[in-house]
């Protein structure tokens, strides 16, 4: 008999995507638990209309913070961790119903390949065919290391498993999530390397975004992924340069003068 699984999606302003995601993982899911941090979009309202959803609600405490609010809450030992954006396949579900009938009690998560997504496209290489996230996991035994960015359940590898099947990420599909959510990254990460005392550096700023693109249009094959390949280079590239220049602004950024200022700049 297979022990009960609890699902849980952090999401904010997700009508697009959150039934979607919710129903890949109908059939595995004895209770879906739905973070919600400030929808005004309608997603709560879907949420609720949907059997076995329980949505609570907090304020965005942070991508690790939050989520380790929310692991506490699944009533179940096991948990599976989705992002609104991803998808579990029907192969996928049935694996981790084998895994948890069988698991033994040294292993306390599952670490699960990512198939990326750009704008519809399944990309294979740009550096993403190394992608993985460690999501199923024992609810009482792990939580995620509080990084602002980037975020990853703190497990060892010798209390962790791995599935065959992967998770499919749809990870960004217009350009004005890319645009957003690259400045928030990078502003994210800048802020977390200017606590830790990291300097801003020219020679950085300068390569960052060209190291960057050679790895992975050249390196990792991006190449080999078409125009779409092509685009998730470059953008990987500005990420790589607009965190320096994130880093840079926190140190070096002046205060714009106020208008008072301005007059009596321009009386002189």
């Amino acid at each position: 008999m297979n022990p009960p699984l609890s699902i849980i999606i952090p999401c904010k302003n997700e009508r697009e995507n959150i039934l979607a995601c919710i129903d890949s993982v109908a059939t595995i899911a004895d209770e879906i638990l739905v973070i919600d941090s400030g929808s005004t979009d309608g997603t709560q309202d879907l949420v609720r209309d949907r059997d076995r959803c329980r949505l609570i609600e907090t304020e965005w405490l942070g991508y690790a913070k939050t989520k380790n609010w929310g692991i506490p809450q699944a009533s179940h030992e096991w948990v599976l961790l989705l992002d609104a954006d991803e998808r579990a396949t029907s192969a996928l579900c049935e694996e981790v119903r084998q895994v948890l009938r069988d698991v033994a009690d040294d292993v306390d998560g599952f670490w699960i390949r990512r198939r990326n997504h750009f704008l519809g496209h399944p990309i294979r290489y740009c550096g993403w065919q190394g992608d993985k996230v460690c999501r199923l996991i024992r609810r009482d035994r792990c939580r995620y290391r509080e990084v602002a960015v980037h975020e990853e359940i703190d497990i060892a590898s010798d209390r962790a498993g791995w599935l065959k099947q992967p998770l499919q990420h749809f990870t960004q599909n217009s350009y004005d999530e890319i645009i957003d959510k690259t400045c928030r990254y990078t502003k994210l990460s800048a802020q977390e390397s200017y606590e830790r005392g990291r300097r801003p550096s020219r020679i950085r700023m300068f390569t960052a975004g060209p190291i960057r693109f050679l790895k992975t249009y050249v390196l990792k094959g991006g190449i080999l992924d078409g125009i779409a390949g092509l685009q998730v280079c470059m953008i990987s590239a500005y990420y790589a340069y607009l965190k320096e220049a994130q880093l840079w602004a926190l140190h070096h950024a002046a205060t714009q003068p106020s208008s008072t200022e301005d007059s009596a700049s321009d009386s002189n």
